[in-house]
């Protein structure tokens, strides 16, 4: 009988490593067109040519990703840190707002799970989901938002990126 559990834990451990695998190696492809995987939070905004970047070649068309620490200390521009959670109706609608919505060239916003982030939580004073932190190079805050009431990525440009 723990010879069939282990097996089965073994089964299980392959599956969730290869789905993991294959969401890594999905991540790193170069394809310009955003993602359909809304729930993995890995949209990229459609910032054009036509935006307020126009003629300027250094700076990088706006992106929704997942939160790293890693890529939030890489990544050039502004970033916005949103902190979502998947079981809130607000957030939820902020999320959709925000891929329905062109994100301006230089901006990155990263989205934190609430849950799973308690030290972040603290370190940026989060206490509610929908709260988007704007933070320096350094990781350090320079601002937040609660689009708790008003979940629409209008007013993250309004309150933030202005």
């Amino acid at each position: 009988m723990n010879k069939n559990a282990l097996a089965v834990v073994g089964v299980v451990a392959l599956l969730v490593g290869g789905g993991l695998i294959y969401s890594i190696a999905g991540d790193s492809s170069d394809d310009p067109a955003p993602a359909s995987t809304a729930a993995a939070g890995t949209e990229t905004g459609s910032g054009t040519a036509g935006s307020t970047g126009a003629g300027k070649a250094s700076r990088a068309p706006g992106q929704y990703v997942d939160y790293s620490p890693e890529l939030v200390a890489s990544t050039p521009g502004t970033k916005l840190l949103f902190f979502h959670a998947p079981w809130c109706s607000q957030c939820q609608a902020l999320e959709s707002d925000i891929n329905a919505s062109e994100i301006p060239d230089g901006v990155t916003i990263f989205k934190v799970d609430y849950d799973t982030n308690q030290d972040l939580r603290v370190k940026y004073d989060v206490t509610i989901q929908t709260t988007i932190v704007r933070v320096d190079d350094q990781g350090d805050k320079l601002d937040d938002l609660v689009a708790f009431d008003e979940p629409t990525f209008d007013l993250v440009e309004q309150g933030l990126l202005q």
